[in-house]
């Protein structure tokens, strides 16, 4: 990410060992966290098929014209601008990862949204274990999801070094995490791995994910207002302020792009979440596309004062919204 922009923007490397002493206490689950919505999207290779999940018809376009179909996939399903580090400068504490096998080459896991990331599962974490150690009181969750293409043999490697690398710094399923807890016992990351075949007592099963699978802003908020309706799940649950766009409307859109998408409707997006509340009956996690190109971050953050002193208390990080 440009200086220049962080600066604009400003960061959040620390929000959490600066919240109010009322908060410490609180479920982690009834804090309001910003998330980033595909978080390795940045980091696409233009150059690589698309994966196999996705629909024969693309898949068969990829084969035939890839010189056309891979630029329009990159546009599209490139979500995120930065590095995992400079995300969580922003304030970022959940990160959605999809991980997938290349179809040909190493044994090394890779990343994908429509088309495989040029960055490995290895440098990814590795790059987080860094900013985690200089950063000892905030705490994330990782979301290991889709598996596109591994094996019995890649999920068990996948799971024992993420075991190894983070160590004691895990929170395990069994607990309720607080940020007083966590920090007691050295805690730093929640690891949910979304195979229900495959689970380890030392990761927790997937965290429900709401989203509206919509390119339409008021239809998203439609959505999760009627989710909202219903009831929030237990423990944490994910909040996607993202838009879905379909094959059709891609190819009705060839020129367009899922960050122009974004940009037009997030004054509509972030008014809404500057409306919701944490807590028992609130929001959760809250994950957006493009996080570094607005206060996304900041004003999620925000969310958690309204739990102190009815409100009346703010923290230092501005709450303006930019979709510049």
């Amino acid at each position: 990410m440009e200086n220049k922009q962080r600066e604009q923007l400003g960061g959040n490397p620390d929000w959490m060992s600066r919240l109010p002493e009322e908060l410490l206490d609180v479920p982690l689950w009834n804090l309001a966290l910003p998330g980033s919505h595909d978080s390795m999207s940045f980091c696409l290779d233009v150059s690589s098929p698309v994966v196999r999940s996705e629909s024969c018809f693309l898949r068969l376009t990829d084969r035939l014209f890839p010189c056309c179909t891979r630029p329009c996939v990159y546009r599209w399903a490139t979500t995120q601008l930065s590095v995992l580090s400079d995300q969580c400068d922003l304030g970022v504490r959940f990160l959605d990862l999809r991980i997938a096998r290349k179809p040909a080459g190493s044994s090394k896991l890779f990343f994908a949204h429509g088309i495989y990331t040029l960055i490995t599962v290895k440098e990814a974490l590795d790059e987080l274990a860094g900013w985690l150690d200089a950063h000892p009181k905030e705490i994330v969750i990782i979301a290991c999801s889709h598996f596109e293409s591994l094996s019995d043999d890649d999920h068990a490697h996948l799971m024992e070094f993420i075991l190894l690398l983070f160590r004691g710094k895990l929170c395990p399923p069994q607990e309720t995490p607080t940020l007083r807890s966590c920090w007691s016992k050295g805690q730093q990351v929640i690891v949910s791995y979304d195979d229900q075949e495959l689970q380890h007592p030392g990761l927790w099963n997937q965290i429900p994910y709401w989203y509206a699978n919509s390119p339409d802003p008021k239809k998203v908020i439609t959505y999760l207002e009627g989710q909202q309706r219903q009831g929030r799940p237990d423990g944490f649950y994910v909040t996607g302020l993202n838009l879905t766009e379909s094959i059709f409307y891609v190819f009705l859109h060839p020129f367009q792009s899922m960050r122009r998408l974004t940009l037009n409707s997030l004054s509509l997006l972030l008014r809404w979440a500057g409306e919701q509340q944490p807590g028992p009956e609130g929001v959760n996690i809250m994950c957006c596309d493009f996080i570094g190109m607005s206060e996304f971050c900041s004003l999620v953050i925000e969310l958690n004062y309204k739990l102190v002193d009815g409100g009346c208390r703010k923290p230092a990080a501005s709450s303006k919204i930019s979709a510049n």
